[in-house]
C-alpha cells in the first residue's frame, strides 16, 4: 500500500499559495491510491524545536546515555526520521520568507539529519533513499534570470541540497527542475 507524507510549512493558513497547491496535490495522489495512506505534517501548527546544545550531543551519545533534554530532541528526530522513512511519497509545500524558507524547515531538516537513523554510521550515506520527493514551492515576486531579485531565492536550491547530501531522499533532487519560469506581477501570499 503506499504512503504519503503531506508537509505545509506557510504561516499565512487559508491565504497560503503553497498550501492550496500541496492540498491540490494531495488530493490528486488519494485519487491515484485510493488504498493509499497519508500522513500529515504542519510545521507551522506544530513546529519541531530548533537543534541546541542537547539536540546536537544526542546525536553522538548512545541513547541510553541521554540525559532528559537529550531524549526528547532524539525522539523528535526519531518520529521525524520515521515519517519521511515510512512515506513513498514526500509531498512538501514551501513558501519563500525573507529570501529563504521558513525556519521550521530548516529545523525539520536538522532533526531529519540524525546519524544512526537517516544516515549510515559506517560509510555517512543516507538512508532516506527510493521515495519520491515533490517540492512546491511559492514566492511573492520574481527570482528568475534578469529580474531584479536574481538569485535571492535559497530556499529551492538549499532544500533539495540539504534533503540529497544528508538524507539521500533522492539525490537527483539535487538538480532542480523547472518547467517553465514564474514570476508574478504582483506579490502574493506564500
Amino acid at each position: 500500500m503506499s504512503h504519503l507524507l503531506h508537509i505545509d510549512s506557510s504561516i499565512k493558513g487559508e491565504s497560503s499559495i503553497s498550501r492550496a497547491l500541496s492540498a491540490r496535490a494531495a488530493a490528486r495522489w488519494r485519487d491515484a491510491n485510493p488504498d493509499g495512506t497519508v500522513t500529515y505534517r504542519d510545521l507551522a501548527a506544530d513546529p519541531p524545536p530548533h537543534l541546541g546544545p542537547a539536540g546536537a550531543q544526542a546525536a553522538f551519545i548512545p541513547p541510553d546515555q541521554h540525559n532528559a533534554a537529550q531524549a526528547e530532541s532524539w525522539a523528535r528526530s526519531v518520529e521525524l526520521v520515521g515519517e519521511v522513512a515510512a512515506a513513498d511519497t514526500v509531498l512538501f509545500g514551501l513558501p519563500l520568507y525573507n529570501f529563504g524558507p521558513p525556519s521550521t524547515v530548516k529545523a525539520w531538516l536538522d532533526h531529519l539529519i540524525a546519524p544512526g537513523l537517516s544516515l549510515d554510521l559506517a560509510s555517512g550515506e543516507g538512508l532516506l533513499g527510493g521515495r519520491e520527493m515533490i517540492v512546491l514551492a511559492a514566492r511573492g515576486g520574481g527570482y528568475a534570470e534578469g529580474t531584479p531579485r536574481e538569485g535571492w531565492d535559497h530556499a529551492e536550491p538549499w532544500l533539495p541540497h540539504g534533503l540529497a547530501d544528508g538524507t539521500a531522499i533522492p539525490e537527483a533532487l539535487s538538480r532542480p527542475r523547472r518547467t517553465r519560469p514564474w514570476w508574478p506581477r504582483a506579490p502574493v501570499p506564500c
